[in-house]
């Protein structure tokens, strides 16, 4: 396994330390391990989360050109819309 020198500040150093002494890490390694591994996880669901919004953005736009919308003249229009569509979703979810 490569050896690699990292520079850390004072505050993770005592983080490190602090993990090490409680006994849940056997060693610094061990912890650097697990942040990376907590790092990997993020940049997964970064990316799933990132090609969901892709995904919306390239369907909306579909709609769009479509020309599956709707218009409202003014805020009112639009709250009501949204009132009536939330009713249907939680009537249907109680079903």
């Amino acid at each position: 396994m490569p050896t690699r020198n990292v520079v850390l500040t004072e505050r993770q150093e005592e983080l490190l330390e602090t993990l090490v002494k409680s006994g849940r890490y056997q060693n610094a390694s061990e912890v650097l391990r697990d942040g990376l591994r907590l790092v990997e996880q993020r940049e997964a669901e970064d990316a799933g989360k990132l090609k969901a919004l892709r995904a919306a953005a390239r369907a909306g736009v579909g709609a769009l050109d479509r020309g599956d919308f709707k218009e409202f003249e003014n805020i009112e229009e639009l709250q009501a819309y949204l009132n009536d569509l939330s009713e249907k979703v939680i009537s249907r979810a109680s079903e």
